[in-house]
């Protein structure tokens, strides 16, 4: 393709894309996928064309083949899961990003990619509330910030074993400790950076289902006395399921009297962090080691740009720093090569997404638009306790409600399938997406507020579809 070429198609593109999103904000496009396993791979030629085919045919397909197989995240009536916002504004730094195709093995390599993730992560920390003492780099997920956290505590807590045996050399046992409600992420990183299963603890949690730290510290000493090693804890700043917030100053200070290295996951609720009258949720959080934050989430950048933050950025680059002869520049000194700041030699220009959209929003209109969905989950939230028969299984303190609807007379067993039917109920109609999970043992509904299009109205309107949805699932409880 010839720039020429690509500048009529990337036209096309952009007035393509401009058009989806117009019609996903619409509403009237159903925000679920109605297509069953393997219909899209069916309507898809086996074989890769011997010839190559116009632009006309590939927007074609996308418009006939791919997007009847998306699950619309963008819509306004998305509330499954958590907010994956991909601001339009963030979508076009993504573009340029990969029109430069630069790639950051270096700062010599491409040096603005290098001094422009160093000003957007500095951005974002100034944005959140935390102090100059910490530095930033740019991951691709929560999941591999918070397992480069825990290697960089197991190195620090074994006196940087992978110099010598690794983990087989440490005299004892090693042990990570997060709450029952931890992402799964965390078991995950705990069991690739070494520590074993055995060696993860799940702290239990309080009514709110945040963890106790109480039970923390019974868990450190109950470890110390069998002989083992507590190295590291894991506290979350709103967690998957209901967005719980466990108790960071306390816990801080639980790890800091047995030298256990924090790391805090606020991949969801840190973009909340913006708003100062929020920042009493992670109170405490400068005694951390590691915070990480999906901007890619509620915040509005298009996925994957994760903001890893960490007070002692010697101890990462010492654990992760690689140093080839064919990389190495007379001003080595004198930057910041972030490759030695994770796992990849190569890194993309991720921090264009995060900028544009700073730029074109202002921190403002990010803090006017995240009030908005506070306020619209409060609302909602009104409504289930006024309503007879229905529920909050958790508080609501970020975006993200625990419901259940619980008819009179309706044994345990019926009410887990009528909770779920209903749910179900609502996705396969298209109106709304919403996502059910258990939350001590039962089963709810999550509904998650964050879309960067969703108004009250688009939450009256769903309120309305529960009700409805739940009356007609009750029925067949009823019969």
């Amino acid at each position: 393709m010839t720039p020429e070429e690509f500048r009529a198609a990337g036209h096309q593109l952009i007035d393509w894309i401009a058009d989806y999103r117009a019609r996903v904000y619409d509403g009237t496009l159903p925000v679920m996928a109605r297509t069953t396993p393997g219909e899209v791979r069916a309507a898809l030629p086996p074989s890769p064309p011997a010839e190559g085919e116009s632009f006309d045919a590939l927007l074609r397909d996308v418009d006939g083949i791919v997007v009847p197989g998306l699950t619309l995240w963008q819509h306004p009536n998305f509330h499954g899961y958590f907010p994956a916002n991909s601001s339009l504004s963030s979508v076009l730094g993504d573009l340029l990003s990969t029109g430069l195709g630069v790639l950051g093995l270096s700062w010599q390599s491409s040096p603005a990619l290098t001094e422009v993730e160093e000003v957007a992560t500095d951005w974002l920390r100034q944005m959140v509330g935390l102090s100059a003492a910490w530095k930033g780099v740019i991951q691709d997920t929560a999941s591999t910030t918070t397992m480069l956290a825990l290697i960089c505590a197991r190195e620090r807590t074994s006196g940087f074993s992978l110099g010598a045996g690794g983990l087989q050399g440490v005299a004892a046992p090693l042990v990570v400790y997060a709450s029952a409600y931890a992402h799964s992420s965390v078991d995950k990183a705990a069991l690739l950076a070494g520590f074993g299963r055995d060696n993860v603890r799940h702290v239990a949690c309080d009514d709110a289902y945040a963890m106790r730290a109480d039970a923390l510290e019974a868990a450190i000493t109950a470890d110390i006395a069998a002989g083992r090693t507590p190295c590291a804890v894991v506290a979350t700043t709103g967690t998957t399921a209901s967005t719980a917030l466990d108790p960071v100053g306390a816990v801080v200070e639980v790890a800091t009297r047995y030298g256990l290295f924090v790391h805090v996951d606020a991949a969801m609720g840190g973009s909340a962090m913006i708003l100062p009258e929020c920042r009493w949720m992670w109170e405490g959080v400068e005694g951390a080691d590691s915070v990480v934050v999906n901007v890619h989430k509620w915040l509005g950048v298009a996925f994957d740009c994760t903001m890893h933050l960490v007070r002692d950025s010697d101890l990462l680059v010492r654990v992760m720093s690689t140093n080839p002869s064919y990389l190495r520049s007379a001003v080595d000194e004198q930057v910041r090569n972030y490759r030695d700041w994770g796992l990849p030699l190569g890194r993309r220009f991720r921090a264009l997404k995060f900028w544009f959209l700073v730029r074109e929003q202002g921190v403002q209109r990010l803090q006017e638009r995240l009030r908005r969905d506070l306020q619209n989950a409060a609302w909602l939230a009104e409504q289930i306790r006024a309503t007879p028969q229905w529920e909050l299984l958790a508080p609501v303190p970020l975006q993200t409600l625990c419901v259940r609807h619980a008819p009179p007379g309706v044994h345990a067993d019926a009410l887990e399938a009528h909770t779920q039917r209903w749910c179900e109920a609502i996705n396969r109609s298209g109106q709304a997406y919403l996502t059910s999970a258990t939350l001590g043992g039962r089963w709810m509904v999550r509904v998650s507020i964050g879309s960067e299009t969703t108004e009250r109205v688009h939450v009256e309107r769903l309120w309305h579809i529960m009700q409805q949805a739940a009356a007609a699932s009750a029925l067949v409880v009823a019969t």
